[in-house]
């Protein structure tokens, strides 16, 4: 089990992953447009800083696509099946420099949950976005 410890973030260590921020939810997801726009913010920052992000969809054939006010048009979008967001993060984990995960997206009991129990067990600090997630 991984050590309890407060990680500081720096943009050459670190990665934002955005879950699973996708059309389908956005009747079902408490606050979902806050979370949004918070996960927004946090994009914008990544961006100026230079940090590396990714951005998953669960089941995109069901659950549609991300949402365009995320900002993240641009970006790949890397479809997944299982709640963990560790696999589709396999390229970005690799790199050695890799230490900090900033986590935002849904929903929270599950795929945030499960990516953040994957990530401490690698050893990273995570850093849970908490005005960036939610559940129904």
């Amino acid at each position: 089990m991984a050590a309890a410890r407060l990680g500081r973030l720096l943009p050459g260590s670190s990665v934002l992953f955005l879950c699973d921020l996708q059309e389908r939810f956005r009747g079902s997801i408490v606050a979902f447009p806050q979370i949004v726009a918070v996960a927004a913010r946090m994009l914008q920052g990544c961006r100026i800083l230079g940090v590396p992000v990714l951005v998953t969809e669960q089941r995109p054939d069901v659950l549609g696509p991300t949402v365009p006010e995320l900002g993240a048009q641009d970006l790949p979008r890397v479809p997944k099946t299982a709640f963990s967001m560790v696999g589709a993060a396999e390229p970005l984990l690799g790199d050695p420099k890799i230490r900090s995960v900033l986590l935002c997206g849904i929903e929270a009991q599950a795929c945030i949950l499960q990516t953040a129990l994957d990530l401490l067990e690698r050893g990273l600090d995570v850093h849970v976005v908490a005005d960036a997630c939610s559940s129904r």
